[in-house]
């Protein structure tokens, strides 16, 4: 039997998962011919050169648009987020919430012992039109400093995106399941009859509406500006399709369990790289890793899929011409649009699959949305309410937060099970999975479900299980946007103390703010955007007027408006991310409006479904097209459909209630 060669092009996440699930994947039937096996050959090609091993060493931590960065780059040491920052927990339960396939790969890699809560804090910090301010303190004595209609103002900025919800969706109706949720991005529509001066009227398909165009409509200027500024995402009313933003803003409401692992979440590619690594070993599969290559063109020829590739030291050059028998695009629309470039003028005989009119149309249906983020290492956790120079606007991070593993932990001490049962199935106000910012307010919260007072060992017992340090984040309409505290999350406990932040973290309209300080005075640029692949070696240190105008935000956002920036203390050591440079352009993603998102996901991973008559050996994986848009179980769960669907590889969690992308037939 002649041996196969599979090639993926990208060592991010869904290339990473790609690998290991055509290796440890079983097959839905006996006989599957697409399945690897031992003499095969598996390619793994990337761009960058990411640190995975010693013997794979390379300028950064992997994951793509996930970046961990430690202090000196030192995995000892405290550590940042300067990309994608966690997930969302499943519990296992059928009807869960959360990310299913991230949550079991993490299992599957024996990295669950590593997970730890990465929740928000239940009263944020905001600092809007220079008012200091936190959440709770916003109410019709104090408004927020802005001209909503309807008394807008006198509540938190992210209950406008309840306003806008409900056109068509309310508490008790509505999508709730992922299927749900799939069905609405195709058929919802505005259900309440809207007043004569709305641009939009009942019946409106909310696929063909963008959402900036609609939360104008339904807020007004000064309403929308708050919601713009106050929930700390541009990217949350940019104006892509209004149906999966409903979606989308859903996913920050509170009850959701963030966790992250304690290495940093560059450590889960590690994780699935040396999984590859074994498994490739163990299978006799041949396992063939290039770094610093990159795809540059691809055609569908009768000898098999045909690609050329180019290097790092010489990105311009042809480098070498090869085949495959099928091609994996674990890439961004930005690379492959690239890709498309190229393949536009090879004067080889074949398919071009990318530059089809109808192919070319679906690779356009997503914005690409730039994101830049900058962290700072401290001496000390001067943003807390500290003895010593404190802040005036402290960020809260201690909160308290019920989980189900929490429960386990009440009863593995014998805390009163009829007290348990009621605080599982407490709705008004809910305990489970609810952030308190105040250990009185919680106490009492669940006395009042309780009917009894709790003993002094019951409360303290509870106040353990339930107490988080949290993220924050703060946030602000000054460039920094939001603020997000790392603290001391050293693994390494002994030795002095680190506290890192995210000082900045920003996305679309306020990115363009750092570029212009990353070179700083009397400094011209030398390389071109297009070719400066900052995001690919790693984290840059910040020049001295980057770390100024840092310093004067942070001081005006915690210790109040026109607070000179020596308040906030010199950093030990500042450095930043640009993904919207090469060959990313983008942090993330989101649907165009007048787009189906089902057919966008079901076509576009085997592009040549889009021509008639067609078929060809090429997928595109990866969050870009997902349904999961920003997170990394976009990246995994597009990658899963594409190996059940098109390599008869069985699935890596029952999908009855969790589809990895939209599917044909709604329930």
């Amino acid at each position: 039997m002649k041996t196969k060669t599979y090639s993926i092009f990208g060592a991010g996440a869904s290339g990473l998962y790609t690998a290991w699930r055509l290796l440890n994947g079983e097959s839905k039937t006996k006989k599957n011919e697409k399945m690897l096996e031992k003499g095969d050959v598996l390619e793994l090609y990337d761009w960058g050169k990411y640190n995975f091993s010693k013997k794979e060493s390379g300028t950064r931590e992997p994951g793509a648009r996930v970046c961990t960065w430690h202090y000196k780059d030192d995995k000892n040491n405290s550590y940042l987020e300067l990309g994608g920052m966690r997930y969302s927990y499943w519990d296992g339960k059928p009807m869960g919430e959360g990310h299913r396939v991230v949550t079991k790969t993490i299992e599957a890699l024996d990295l669950k012992k590593f997970s730890v809560p990465f929740n928000e804090s239940a009263d944020p910090l905001m600092s809007l039109r220079t008012k200091n301010m936190y959440i709770s303190d916003v109410n019709s004595n104090q408004p927020a400093p802005y001209a909503v209609n309807n008394y807008g103002a006198d509540s938190a900025p992210d209950d406008e995106f309840t306003t806008i919800e409900s056109v068509a969706i309310t508490e008790e109706s509505g999508p709730k399941t992922r299927r749900e949720w799939c069905d609405f991005y195709q058929n919802g529509e505005i259900k309440i009859q809207m007043p004569e001066s709305s641009v939009f009227k009942k019946g409106d398909s909310l696929k063909d509406i963008g959402y900036w165009n609609l939360a104008y409509d339904m807020l007004g200027q000064e309403g929308f500006s708050y919601l713009a500024d106050g929930n700390g995402y541009s990217s949350n009313v940019v104006n892509s399709n209004s149906a999966q933003s409903f979606s989308v803003n859903d996913e920050f409401t509170p009850g959701t369990e963030y966790k992250t692992l304690t290495k940093g979440f560059s450590s889960l590619f590690t994780g699935l790289f040396d999984a590859v690594v074994k498994l490739a070993k163990q299978k006799g599969i041949i396992l063939s890793y290039h770094p610093d290559v990159r795809l540059r063109s691809i055609l569908d020829t009768k000898h098999g899929i045909h690609f050329t590739t180019a290097t790092r030291k010489a990105p311009d050059r042809l480098a070498e011409s090869k085949t495959c028998d099928a091609a994996f695009l674990a890439m961004p629309r930005s690379a492959i649009e690239l890709v498309a470039q190229a393949t536009r003028y090879s004067e080889k005989e074949g398919l071009d699959v990318l530059n089809h009119e109808k192919v070319q149309l679906y690779l356009e249906s997503v914005i690409m949305e730039p994101s830049y983020k900058v962290g700072m290492f401290f001496e000390t956790p001067w943003w807390r309410d500290t003895t010593k120079g404190s802040p005036k606007y402290p960020a809260k991070l201690t909160s308290y937060f019920l989980t189900e593993e929490g429960i386990e932990e009440l009863k593995h001490h014998k805390f009163p099970e009829k007290y348990i049962k009621e605080l599982q199935h407490a709705k008004h106000p809910p305990i489970l999975n609810t952030s308190y910012s105040d250990k009185t307010q919680f106490i009492d919260a669940v006395e009042a479900h309780t009917r009894e007072r709790l003993t002094y060992k019951q409360e303290q017992l509870l106040l353990k299980v339930a107490e988080l340090d949290t993220i924050g984040p703060s946030i602000t309409d000054m460039p920094i946007r939001q603020v997000v505290y790392f603290g001391d999350n050293a693994l390494q406990k002994k030795g002095k103390k680190i506290y890192g932040m995210l000082a900045s973290y920003d996305d679309i309209q306020y990115t363009d703010f750092w570029k212009a300080l990353e070179l700083g005075p009397k400094a011209k640029r030398k390389i071109p955007e297009s070719r400066d692949v900052q995001p690919l070696e790693g984290p840059r240190a910040a020049t001295p007027v980057m770390v100024k105008a840092l310093r004067q935000q942070l001081a005006a956002l915690h210790f109040g408006p026109q607070t000179d920036y020596s308040a906030v203390p010199e950093p030990l050591e500042t450095k930043y991310m640009d993904w919207s440079l090469p060959p990313f352009n983008a942090g993330y993603h989101a649907y165009k409006s007048h787009y189906s998102m089902r057919d966008v996901q079901r076509n576009i991973r085997k592009p040549s479904q889009l021509i008639k008559g067609k078929d060809s050996a090429i997928f595109i994986v990866g969050e870009t097209y997902s349904n999961d848009q920003a997170w990394v179980e976009g990246a995994f769960c597009t990658s899963e459909s594409v190996l059940n669907d098109f390599f008869g590889i069985k699935p890596i969690i029952d999908e009855k209630h969790y589809p990895f992308i939209c599917p044909e037939e709604h329930v």
